[in-house]
């Protein structure tokens, strides 16, 4: 079984996407298999790993609004185990029509029953908003990665995020966790950004990453060249520090499956 993670703050800016190409990209160097689905209609994700997000032929829109299986839309990066599944311009509109549709929170988590024994790893990038397109990938997934923005604003959303991860866990998806919050755009020579770091701890405790994610040209760079930063500037300041991240989530994944195999294995 995979582990499916959607990544979620319904402010923008926060580093969302960067993290899900970039977690995606070095899980994958790291000899996971991962599929990277992009349900914002932005399709910043899809443009980020080289694809033309105008020239896609079937992306998340068929597959949530017209039933295509997932596996038909699914595309091979130029990562080793890196596959995507594109989104397109056209899941703009897919929020008014999925509204009349039946099971219409649970469409994303059914089509993944498609592809899921094929991956190790399944991360979802979700719009910067809290409608059906967001709500499909909490339905879908096991836990939530919650990029924070080291800046004041970027706390003030995070009660309305977590009202509704509470709400998709007591509706749709009774397991959802909030797996890790994630400090994005860090200036270690600003004292703000260490007092928000500071504050989120004292909040969330062991549910925040140790691994601070720094204000970085190049990761603002990568994208234009179509490239995650392990394949643009890997030993640029961002790329050390996503390299750390996903050595610390599969360390933290890999403890997690342990202690539940103990209790599981456990006499009775």
């Amino acid at each position: 079984m995979p582990y499916i993670y959607a990544l979620v703050n319904q402010k923008g800016g926060v580093g969302k996407t960067t993290t899900a190409v970039n977690l995606s990209a070095f899980l994958a160097a790291r000899g996971q298999r991962t599929l990277l689905i992009d349900v914002d209609p932005q399709a910043n994700a899809t443009s980020s790993l080289g694809f033309d997000k105008h020239h896609i032929k079937a992306s998340t829109y068929d597959v949530l609004v017209n039933d295509l299986p997932l596996r038909q839309i699914v595309q091979l990066t130029k990562r080793l185990r890196l596959d995507v599944g594109p989104s397109a311009v056209q899941l703009a509109g897919a929020e008014i029509e999925l509204v009349e549709m039946p099971d219409r929170e649970k469409r994303l988590k059914h089509a993944l029953t498609d592809v899921r024994h094929n991956y190790d790893y399944i991360l979802i990038d979700c719009p910067p908003s809290l409608g059906l397109l967001t709500v499909n990938a909490l339905t879908a997934a096991q836990g939530v990665l919650i990029p924070v923005q080291c800046e004041y604003l970027a706390l003030e959303g995070l009660s309305q995020l977590m009202n509704t991860i509470q709400l998709v866990r007591k509706g749709l998806n009774p397991g959802l966790v909030v797996r890790g919050l994630l400090m994005t755009m860090y200036d270690s020579r600003m004292r703000l950004a260490q007092q928000v770091v500071n504050e989120v701890q004292t909040h969330f405790g062991d549910k925040v990453f140790g691994t601070l994610i720094p204000r970085s040209v190049r990761l603002g760079e990568a994208p234009s060249y179509g490239e995650p930063i392990l394949s643009y500037a890997p030993t640029s300041s961002g790329g050390l520090a996503y390299a750390q991240l996903a050595d610390e989530l599969l360390e933290s994944d890999r403890a997690l499956s342990e202690k539940l195999n103990a209790v599981i294995q456990k006499p009775a």
